[in-house]
C-alpha cells in the first residue's frame, strides 16, 4: 500500500486550522502529522518531522508566511510548501513562488479540490489559483522577448508542447523515443531559456505563444 502523503497544516486561526486538518484526514491518502500557528513553530516540526507538504498561511504572527517559505525551502527542502492564504494578489504570488512556494491557493477552496492540490503539488507540479493564473502569465510574459520560446531548438519545442499537452517525462519518452533521463534534461534546459522554475509555468507561455499563431 502506497505511504499516505504527510501533511503540516500553519495557521494561526485555530479553528480554520481544525477544520482544513479534520477535512483532509478523512481522506484516505492524506496524514495531517502536525499543526502550526506561527513560523517559527511551523520551521520547527518541518525539520523534525519532515512532511510531504506544508499548507502555510501568509498572515501569520512572528515571521510571517513569506519570510517562513524561504526558511522552509533552504532547511527542508523536499518539503513543498502551498500557501492556503486570504490574499489574492499578484504581489504576494510572485513573492511567495520566489521564496520557494509550489502552490498558491486562495481560501474558499473546496475540500476536494484542495485534496487534489496537496496530491499534484507532492507529486512535484504546481499550481496556482485559476484566478491568479493569469496575473502569473503577464509577469512572466512582460519581461520575456515577444516570442520567449525562439531560444529553443526543434526537439525543445517539441517536448514542451507535448508537456503543455499533459505529458510526464517518462510518456514523452516514448512518444518521441527518448529515455526519461535525456527528456528531463531537456526539460532542465527548457526551464533555463525561458527563465522559470516549473513545467506548469513554461507549459503556460507555450500555450499563449501557440495561441498567437
Amino acid at each position: 500500500m502506497t505511504e499516505p502523503i504527510r501533511i503540516v497544516i500553519a495557521d494561526d486561526h485555530p479553528l480554520f486550522r481544525e477544520g482544513v486538518s479534520h477535512s483532509l484526514a478523512a481522506e484516505p491518502d492524506l496524514a495531517i502529522v502536525g499543526q502550526a500557528e506561527s513560523g517559527e513553530e511551523t520551521l520547527r516540526l518541518a525539520m523534525d518531522l519532515a512532511p510531504d507538504v506544508v499548507l502555510l498561511d501568509i498572515g501569520m504572527p512572528g515571521w510571517g508566511g513569506l519570510a517562513t517559505v524561504q526558511k522552509l525551502s533552504q532547511a527542508c527542502p523536499a518539503t513543498k510548501v502551498v500557501m492556503l492564504t486570504a490574499f489574492d494578489d499578484e504581489d504576494r504570488l510572485l513573492a511567495a513562488f520566489k521564496g520557494g512556494a509550489r502552490g498558491y491557493v486562495v481560501k474558499g477552496v473546496g475540500v476536494r479540490d484542495l485534496a487534489n492540490i496537496v496530491r499534484l503539488v507532492a507529486a512535484g507540479d504546481v499550481y496556482v489559483s485559476r484566478s491568479l493564473a493569469a496575473s502569473l502569465l503577464s509577469e512572466l510574459t512582460g519581461k520575456r522577448p515577444q516570442d520567449p520560446l525562439s531560444e529553443l531548438s526543434e526537439r525543445e519545442s517539441n517536448i514542451l508542447n507535448l508537456v503543455a499537452e499533459g505529458l510526464t517525462n517518462r510518456e514523452i519518452g516514448e512518444r518521441v523515443h527518448l529515455a526519461e533521463k535525456t527528456v528531463k534534461n531537456h526539460m532542465t534546459n527548457i526551464l533555463g531559456k525561458l527563465c522559470v522554475r516549473s513545467r506548469v509555468e513554461a507549459a503556460l507561455l507555450a500555450t499563449r505563444q501557440n495561441a498567437r499563431k
